[in-house]
């Protein structure tokens, strides 16, 4: 019997939308506010859904103890209070956008979550704001 569990996670980053190739008034251009250069932060909201058959033995998929530890470990403690251009390295060189963020975080998660015998995971959705988020599925 297949069953999706999710847990949210929260930490607050900054960053700022730019290339460096090139200029500020092209980065301006493209991104905006998100161009400043004195950067700005966000309080990012974190859902992690894993899947897997549910175990009538102990009456869940995976220990939620667990799967929090895992996406401490792996993103929160990496992430949090953290300026994601400079200080992530899951993101060096790589645009700081809430897209590419989310797909770093599932690649982050993915082994370790899977080492769990039977438990896949399905999703990582991350919103940036109230209005927006992003979410990807894998591959």
């Amino acid at each position: 019997m297949m069953i999706y569990i999710t847990r949210r996670e929260q930490f607050n980053a900054a960053h700022r939308m730019y290339r460096e190739d090139w200029s500020e008034e092209k980065n301006a251009e493209v991104f905006g506010k998100c161009a400043n250069p004195n950067w700005h932060g966000h309080n990012y909201n974190l859902f992690v859904t894993v899947k897997g058959n549910l175990s009538y033995e102990t009456g869940y998929l995976i220990d939620l103890k667990d799967l929090k530890q895992i996406i401490k470990d792996y993103v929160v403690e990496k992430l949090d209070h953290k300026n994601l251009n400079r200080d992530v390295d899951f993101m060096e060189g790589k645009m700081a956008s809430t897209e590419l963020l989310c797909i770093e975080i599932f690649k982050q998660l993915k082994a370790p979550i899977e080492a769990y015998e039977g438990v896949f995971l399905h999703s990582v959705k991350l919103f940036e704001t109230e209005n927006n988020s992003a979410e990807y599925f894998g591959e």
